[in-house]
């Protein structure tokens, strides 16, 4: 983009939404309003590195709320929508599907027509340029064998009520572009990691537990397998794509990093007997294997080939040089993860009831 834009991401205070804003503000002269319900995975906190720069906005509101998004929209004028607000957690759309058909589906329809309305009202030329970018996941294509990665064309087959949910948006996002003209792009990435993760998630929660010495709970034998991608490398993939291609246009973005869960923990362990030793022992004596998870996909890959060959975008992390970081940040950091563990009760097992 060659000029300053604004920019309208939804989701803003979570953790890829945070960190888009944080490389959004550092690294571009763009205007950018948060658009955040601040639900218990959304903090303020993770936005404080950028919160005094005079192209920061935010607002507290839902994405379900027609007339706030249509105020929103008509007030702050954007040219480009990052749409990341979703409820993302696999173990709470088991308890609770509710919340995601909610959110992620009615609210994605809320924003989609909004963005229909205002991209309508656009002069030809904002017309031309204007993007609707749909941040999706690799959990909708389902579970794969022990070889090959999805690409856009795989077949979308969800599994839990999350990625059913998110399958749903994306359908929603691709039925808005070839219906109405409105002009989208779509990833869909693999496993994010990386600083400022709320601590239910995988990594952030080996982590937390660790230092605590409590035991690290490992599903099944820990044998299923995910491609894992530092979310600074996923932000600068969402900016290459909603900037440069087609619109229509889907990626897949990968980390070029599968793991078996058990190997991440175990690597994550062997980081903090280097950096932070236990008294006695070392933390991988605190693994724990656990009931899996009901209806647990074995494997996700990701093919990104079309996003490196048609937009040479490639990850400039490693999985080892990422979680290094990773793990550094949450040691320096105490500060920002222990308000949220306490507050919410992070780390109690969810996802039970089959």
């Amino acid at each position: 983009m060659s000029r300053a834009k604004r920019i309208i991401v939804t989701g803003g205070a979570g953790f890829i939404g945070s960190a888009l804003v944080r490389h959004l503000i550092a690294k571009t002269t763009h205007e950018v309003l948060v658009y955040d319900k601040l639900t218990y995975a959304g903090t303020l906190t993770s936005l404080e590195p950028i919160s005094g720069d005079p192209r920061f906005y935010f607002l507290q509101a839902d994405i379900c709320d027609a007339g706030a998004v249509t105020k929103a929209f008509a007030e702050f004028d954007p040219d480009v929508i990052a749409h990341l607000a979703a409820e993302s957690h696999v173990d709470r759309s088991i308890d609770g599907p509710g919340a995601f058909i909610e959110t992620n589906i009615i609210g994605t329809y809320v924003l989609l027509q909004a963005a229909r309305a205002h991209h309508e009202r656009l002069n030809s030329h904002r017309r031309g340029t204007f993007r609707f970018h749909h941040v999706s996941t690799d959990e909708v294509f389902g579970s794969l064998g022990a070889e090959g990665g999805v690409t856009e064309e795989t077949l979308y087959d969800p599994r839990s009520p999350y990625s059913a949910s998110k399958a749903g948006s994306d359908h929603l996002v691709r039925a808005w572009h070839h219906t109405y003209g409105l002009p989208v792009t779509v990833t869909n990435c693999s496993n994010n990691y990386g600083p400022y993760h709320f601590p239910e998630k995988m990594i952030p929660l080996m982590i937390v537990k660790a230092l605590a010495g409590e035991p690290l709970p490992v599903y099944g034998r820990g044998e299923n397998v995910r491609d894992w991608l530092y979310v600074e490398d996923h932000v600068r993939a969402i900016t290459t794509v909603y900037e440069h291609a087609s619109s229509g246009a889907t990626y897949n973005v990968g980390g070029h990093a599968e793991q078996r869960n058990i190997d991440v923990v175990e690597t994550l362990c062997a980081i903090l007997d280097r950096l932070r030793p236990r008294e006695s022992g070392h933390y991988r004596d605190l693994i724990s294997f656990v009931t899996d998870r009901p209806g647990h996909d074995f494997r996700y890959a990701i093919d990104s080939t079309r996003l490196e060959a048609d937009l040479d975008w490639h990850p400039q992390e490693s999985f080892s040089s990422g979680l290094e970081k990773t793990v550094r940040w949450y040691l320096e950091n105490e500060r920002w993860w222990r308000p949220l563990l306490e507050r919410n009760n992070s780390g109690q097992r969810l996802g039970l009831k089959a």
